[in-house]
């Protein structure tokens, strides 16, 4: 094995321009292979603690007619639940509304927190501190869309458990910035006491949100929602993302292998008599081909030592500085929780899957025409005469 090394590296060599150009396109795409894995799983990673961070904590005890994608449920997804059974949780209560900024109505969501929780980041604090009859916290999109601003006073309708309606001003008393679209865009977060005396509804909640000490626990009328459970859905646009730029890895792959079996062949077809001397001086014929395999898969281990050297920079730049995205992608409702600055994330395991794919594709490519070395006559070799 040590001689084929040696022959293979002298061979590649000697082949100049031909060697680089191929070790040149198997880099990069070695390459652009973990950087957009490494982007996807920076961003997997980012939205994962943003959303835990600021959605989920550890966990929702939902009511078991709540459905977050249906608003018609709003209505009767809530009750009370047994103050035995509430340790370690924040109540959630969410109800429908209007709101009236600059004379025009939008509907949105009017969602009661406990303004002592500690689960969730959300600055809570400031609509416990806030003087104002109904001191509400906002996003920066749902600010930046209705044109408000802290201090602003708005008119806000509501619904009481009766379905009388009820409408007062409330105060905008922060906005606060967040990377997590099912938070911001289309509601408005006030005191779970105020939202429980405007609704004439005490005690309620839509849904809870569970601390690090929380034990689930099987309880009538509720569905707890672990904090992976409630991840899946981000996890599998994720994945969806990845399948598609897979398309984009194997078209760079493919053309790179493509160049490799082309030069492989023509190797072959050019070295004849080479190939009859091997077999003439006592190697057999699939120790030649062992040879040549070894040659082609030599491309892809010099391709992975370019790409480290190249890449490792440009891989360790962009996990500090983070990429910048579209000022439409960030500020526009996506639905999914993404950051105006994503950090890619290049861990140990994707590199080593990486090369491990490139060394094997390449290894297997360099095999397909090195078995016709195989069906040689040595004499027709040696004499440059196969076909």
């Amino acid at each position: 094995m040590k001689l084929a090394f040696q022959l293979a590296y002298k061979n590649l060599v000697g082949a100049g321009l031909r060697t680089w150009l191929n070790v040149g396109i198997l880099a990069f795409t070695f390459i652009v292979i973990i950087f957009f894995n490494g982007y996807l799983d920076g961003w997997n990673l980012q939205a994962q603690r943003e959303s835990i961070k600021w959605e989920y904590g550890n966990g929702q005890l939902r009511h078991h007619e709540y459905d977050p994608l249906d608003p018609f449920t709003l209505t009767d997804a809530h009750d009370i639940l047994a103050s035995d059974n509430i340790q370690n949780l924040s109540p959630i209560l969410i109800r429908q509304a209007s709101l009236y900024p600059e004379g025009r109505m939008i509907s949105i969501l009017v969602k009661g927190i406990d303004s002592n929780q500690e689960v969730l980041s959300l600055p809570t604090e400031a609509i416990q501190k806030s003087d104002a009859v109904i001191p509400v916290l906002i996003g920066k999109r749902m600010a930046q869309s209705n044109n408000l601003k802290v201090g602003d006073q708005v008119l806000l309708r509501w619904r009481d458990k009766n379905g009388t309606f009820d409408a007062a001003e409330i105060t905008i008393s922060q906005i606060f910035v967040s990377d997590v679209a099912g938070i911001d865009l289309g509601q408005i977060w006030v005191p779970i006491e105020k939202l429980w005396k405007m609704t004439e509804l005490e005690g309620h909640a839509t849904y809870y949100v569970a601390n690090e000490n929380y034990v689930p626990q099987d309880l009538e009328g509720w569905q707890f929602y672990s904090m992976e459970k409630l991840l899946n859905q981000l996890k599998e646009i994720i994945e969806m993302k990845s399948a598609s730029s897979s398309i984009l890895y194997l078209l760079l792959l493919g053309i790179a292998l493509l160049a490799i079996f082309d030069t492989q062949v023509l190797s072959i077809f050019r070295r004849q008599k080479e190939i009859g001397t091997y077999i003439a001086l006592g190697m057999t014929r699939w120790q030649v081909v062992k040879l040549f395999t070894v040659e082609g898969s030599m491309y892809s281990l010099m391709a992975s030592v370019v790409g480290i050297i190249v890449g490792i920079p440009i891989f360790l730049f962009f996990a500090n500085t983070g990429i910048g995205l579209p000022e439409f992608v960030t500020q526009e409702d996506m639905g999914i929780t993404i950051a105006e600055r994503i950090y890619p994330a290049f861990s140990i395991g994707l590199l080593v899957g990486t090369l491990a794919l490139v060394v094997i594709s390449a290894t297997v490519v360099s095999f397909l025409p090195a078995r016709k070395i195989a069906k040689m006559d040595p004499v027709d070799a040696l004499k440059g005469k196969v076909q």
